[in-house]
């Protein structure tokens, strides 16, 4: 019962079987609409132009129903809003700004979208609510002067465009490694259509319940301004693809396991249906407000900017050098070590640090000294508001963004295939280290293996040059090159047609040869005068194992 009356409340926005006219569920794997009832497919294209239909339907009501309204336009002359209203409607100033309106010619109901979500909370319990998080952040500057200005407050539909839709991304880490393909589906998002407005500040007090979600109809914006959409058609299409990548991006930070991700998103096939949503706004002086006009939630615009400095590359990778030479170095003061052997360790591990430091962060040769500005948006806890009995009161639990997890694909075998992408597996990491730790003590444990395991008669000075060398280049390798073979290089796996878990093992494309390894050593080994570089080194390295194992006498 539950379920046929939330299908119900969804019909606006879900996708019909062609056959038997029930909802659809989107398939991430086929890119199709799959019907649960009748079995039957519908693809994306036909779905759009089936939306459109319903729209034009929609359109032709509100079309039939201007005749008993007459809409006039005003014009804000401070920010430029235009907002439309009632013409028994009294108009004195922009809710955006508080600028004088100025009222213009009667507006034809094309401006309007064609669905709305209308206001739960009433002019009064906005302010309300505000005040009420003014009354909790007594001690920030922005309670205090909206506790003034709390009954300037006022409502106004903003246009919006709901998201709703299968969606293909292209992700990658921002700081190098390859690009993978992932798909998935949007469900719920809305995506601000007013270009002067704070865009951080209305996403903060969403979600919105799209349950609630209705067709037009005039009665609902009877005594609010109702604000026209003021950006391009290219500038909507690239924010939507802007918010719905930023909705992915924390399931792609998980998969990809790193913070800077990039994603860029095609929505060519979601379902865009322009709506207007409540919101209670307040802007005076620098100062922002915002109250959710259905729950209820608010959010404050900071009045200090706050400033991130973003430091180069190479200035990041001293002050790291010189942050962990003196931390050893105040350790070794407070054990007690000599002035001079806490001088000579600093100096050494200080040239050690420093070339690891800069091979870890020269993966961003890009960044240089620069300032980036932003401002902080404060917003009110707990869930959203209902109405019960008369009475609005919170619910205990929140109202979160509903979300599909995406899923990755490769091209294998000449199919599209969903995959699962791992980086820095147990296996992986631990192969790698006993690796670098073999390399590191290479001569030490040959000179074990000659001297019959007397751990007594190691001379670890005999393996002296070996280790000036290997220990800055181990940490090398690892942060730099062992990095981007891991990020490279990812495990992927797949299921067969049995529903087997398998591990898919692409080929490389710079991928050496056998053969050509093989006939570049014996060309080192045998053509001067390069061997004599390479035997000088062979010999060197087994005098060093050697004098490893048996020491100097």
């Amino acid at each position: 019962m539950e379920q046929t009356e939330r299908e119900a409340k969804h019909r606006l926005i879900d996708i019909r079987c062609t056959t038997c006219g029930a909802p659809a569920n989107y398939d991430i794997k086929t890119r199709m609409y799959h019907c649960r009832y009748c079995g039957s497919s519908v693809g994306i294209k036909e779905t759009l132009e089936a939306h459109r239909s319903f729209r034009a339907i929609q359109r032709e009501k509100m079309n039939a129903a201007i005749d008993r309204y007459q809409l006039q336009k005003a014009c804000c002359t401070g920010c430029g809003a235009e907002v439309i209203f009632d013409k028994g409607d009294a108009l004195a100033s922009c809710a955006f700004c508080g600028r004088a309106l100025v009222r213009d010619e009667y507006l034809s109901v094309d401006t309007i979208p064609e669905f709305i979500i209308p206001f739960t909370v009433t002019n009064e319990e906005a302010r309300d609510l505000l005040l009420g998080w003014c009354s909790r952040n007594a001690g920030k500057p922005e309670a205090k002067a909206l506790m003034n200005k709390a009954q300037e407050l006022k409502g106004c539909y903003l246009p919006y465009e709901l998201v709703r839709g299968p969606v293909d991304c292209k992700v990658w880490r921002i700081e190098g490694g390859s690009v993978y393909e992932c798909g998935g589906f949007v469900d719920g998002v809305f995506v601000n259509c007013s270009k002067k407005l704070d865009n951080l500040l209305l996403d903060a007090m969403e979600p919105y319940n799209y349950d609630e979600l209705a067709e037009f109809d005039f009665a609902y914006v009877a005594g609010h301004q109702v604000k026209v959409a003021d950006i391009t058609a290219d500038e909507l299409t690239k924010r939507i693809n802007q918010e719905v990548g930023e909705s992915y991006t924390p399931v792609i930070q998980k998969t990809l396991e790193a913070k800077a991700v990039s994603v860029s998103a095609d929505s060519s096939g979601i379902l865009r249906l322009p709506v207007l949503l409540p919101v209670y706004y307040l802007a005076f002086d620098g100062y922002m407000a915002a109250v959710n006009g259905q729950t209820g939630k608010v959010s404050v615009r900071a009045i200090k900017e706050s400033h991130y400095y973003i430091l180069p590359w190479w200035l990041k990778a001293i002050l790291a050098a010189v942050g962990g030479t003196g931390i050893v170095a105040l350790g070794m003061h407070l054990l007690g070590a000599e002035r001079g052997m806490i001088l000579v360790t600093a100096a050494c591990l200080g040239v050690v640090l420093l070339i690891v430091m800069l091979a870890a962060y020269s993966d961003n040769l890009q960044n240089h000294f620069r300032v980036e500005r932003s401002r902080k948006i404060f917003t009110s806890k707990g869930g959203p508001y209902v109405r019960a009995n008369g009475v609005l009161t919170q619910s205990a639990q929140e109202l979160v963004r509903p979300a599909t997890e995406p899923m990755f694909f490769m091209n294998i075998d000449g199919a599209r295939t969903p995959v699962e992408l791992r980086f820095t597996s147990f296996a992986r990491m631990s192969r790698m280290l006993i690796r670098a730790v073999v390399v590191l003590f290479l001569p030490v444990i040959i000179a074990l293996f000659l001297n019959g395991f007397n751990f007594q008669q190691l001379a670890l000075g005999g393996s002296a040059v070996w280790f000036c060398i290997f220990v800055p280049v181990i940490p090398v390798y690892l942060i730099k090159f062992g990095r981007i073979d891991l990020y490279d290089n990812p495990w992927v796996y797949f299921f067969d047609e049995k529903g087997r878990k398998k591990r898919y093992k692409p080929q490389r494309e710079n991928a050496i040869p056998k053969g050509k390894i093989v006939k570049t050593v014996l060309i080192s080994l045998i053509k001067p005068p390069i061997c004599f570089a390479v035997w000088f080194g062979i010999a060197s390295f087994f005098v060093m194992c050697y004098l490893t194992a048996f020491g100097f006498d």
